[in-house]
């Protein structure tokens, strides 16, 4: 290898000259800077897509969703979803603890507390249990 020269690959058992194919494999195209480039391909969407390009405001009615539709729009529509619904969950959550902190302050002002729910109960049982050992014999 001499200087200048990048390093040759040596086909030993084929005698024919290494050439560049011109022919590109089937979805791929080459940008200008040379690096293959990914075609997206339309999608038919289902029902279902359909509906989370509706609920997700990339349409506004069923009869604009065109019959071919990129995929990345279609995951775009059902990422948008799954953060809607994680606000929507979050918002459950945080009614959730106001409801039962009220709830509590309640039962607090009604003099209940699990402590004394529970010692009702093991005195009722204790109470249950004497009378089938009294009623045995």
């Amino acid at each position: 290898m001499s200087r200048g020269e990048g390093p040759k690959v040596r086909r030993r058992l084929c005698s024919k000259p290494q050439e560049e194919s011109p022919v590109q494999p089937r979805g791929l195209l080459v940008s200008n800077k040379g690096r293959p480039v990914l075609r997206v391909p339309g999608h038919k969407p289902t029902d279902w897509e359909k509906k989370c390009l509706l609920w997700a405001g990339h349409f506004k009615k069923p009869e604009d969703i065109p019959e071919v539709v990129s995929i990345d729009v279609i995951r775009a529509a059902q990422t948008t979803l799954r953060v809607k619904f994680s606000y929507v969950m979050i918002a459950l959550t945080i009614m959730g603890c106001i409801v039962m902190v009220i709830r509590g302050k309640q039962a607090v002002k009604r003099h209940e507390s699990l402590a004394s729910i529970n010692m009702e109960k093991k005195a009722q049982w204790k109470e249950e249990a004497t009378q089938s050992a009294s009623a045995k014999p």
